[in-house]
């Protein structure tokens, strides 16, 4: 299933910037960035488990957002993308 994950990590306190780190870090682990603080995530539900897990433990719930939406496995026809940063096709053919 595809989820995009969007987040928001206040940097205005000295822990800040490291828990951003740490959340795009995980994100990254899991999916592509499209936007600066947006991913897409192709994931089966055990690994949304741990990631979810992983982001709600790393975030400051008082100061720090995430969101995540379900685009499901039919996501394909749900995107629509204009503008530079093609994204990459993970479900597509690999040519090395």
């Amino acid at each position: 299933m595809m989820v995009v994950i969007s987040y928001d990590v206040c940097t205005q306190d000295e822990k800040g910037p490291r828990r951003l780190r740490r959340i795009a870090k995980t994100c990254q682990n899991f999916g592509q960035r499209v936007q600066n603080s947006v991913f897409e995530c192709i994931v089966d539900p055990a690994q949304f488990t741990s990631l979810k897990f992983n982001l709600l433990n790393e975030m400051d719930m008082e100061k720090d957002s995430i969101r995540f939406y379900f685009l499901g496995a039919n996501y394909a026809s749900r995107i629509e993308h204009h503008g530079n940063k093609v994204a990459i096709d993970f479900e597509g053919t690999l040519v090395l």
